[in-house]
């Protein structure tokens, strides 16, 4: 029985998670964790989570529980996932990281704190998602410079970072796959007379609004076609059973970085 953390247990994704654990087999609730000075700091996590009570108590303070948990799963924010993992390095505690909006410079700090445990980090934990990487990245050498591309995503208003680190990772292997810099090349929104497209553009539109959970398209628009991949995510569901694989296949794991890719052996 692998025991699983929860990391900003209180919020909805947080909820979701405590309520996949409950019903994996292999899987135990061992602790949950929200910042300090939050409402339900004390609370059981369980009974938050609709679940009823499972004598877990939300704590502020994950150090103070490092006995209680094999893996963490966060998907929080990038201060305080950087705050976590090194808790988790100095400890030898694995850790999902599904925490989006990360910096070069934070992800460097990741990668050194990897050199002590085994941390999963993807910014989408959807098996679908990243099976459509696989597929865009496919597309992007085959089609080449003869279409433009163009990256649209939609997520809930409630959504802090933009574009999202999905969109952001899906630039990254167009990028690769086309042979350009994704910091030279991409466009991140459009106004006024802005001239004719460069080809080697990689523009991303963002949506906000209401409870979309998340859709991603890339669309490779040509002379008289276009080719569109597109993933949309129902609930929040499909990347909580994601985050619960990577649990499975971090624990135990040397240390290092991995990541869905690696999951799927893709």
């Amino acid at each position: 029985m692998i025991r699983v953390a929860v990391a900003g247990c209180a919020g909805r994704m947080g909820k979701t998670l405590v309520q996949a654990i409950e019903e994996a087999p292999q899987l135990s609730l061992g602790a949950a964790f929200e910042h300090p000075g939050h409402s339900f700091i004390g609370t059981d996590a369980g009974a938050l989570a609709g679940i009823g009570d499972k004598g877990v108590m939300i704590s502020a303070d994950p150090a103070s529980q490092v006995d209680a948990f094999d893996v963490v799963i966060d998907f929080t924010i990038p201060e305080a996932t950087l705050g976590l993992a090194e808790i988790c390095a100095l400890h030898s505690k694995s850790m999902v990281i599904g925490t989006t909006g990360l910096s070069a410079e934070q992800l460097s700090q990741l990668a050194q704190f990897a050199q002590q445990t085994s941390l999963f980090i993807s910014p989408n934990m959807s098996v679908g998602v990243n099976l459509s990487l696989r597929l865009i990245e496919l597309a992007a050498k085959a089609l080449g410079d003869d279409v433009d591309v163009e990256v649209i995503e939609a997520h809930h208003r409630d959504k802090v970072d933009a574009p999202s680190g999905t969109a952001l990772r899906i630039g990254e292997v167009l990028a690769q796959a086309l042979g350009r810099d994704l910091d030279e090349n991409a466009i991140y929104g459009r106004q006024g007379i802005t001239g004719a497209r460069d080809s080697k553009t990689i523009g991303f539109s963002t949506i906000r609004g209401g409870d979309i959970v998340g859709e991603h398209t890339v669309m490779f628009a040509g002379e008289g076609e276009r080719l569109e991949i597109t993933h949309r995510a129902h609930s929040r569901s499909n990347f909580a059973q994601g985050a619960l694989r990577a649990v499975g296949f971090v624990h135990g794991k040397q240390p290092g970085l991995y990541n869905m890719q690696d999951l799927l052996g893709l």
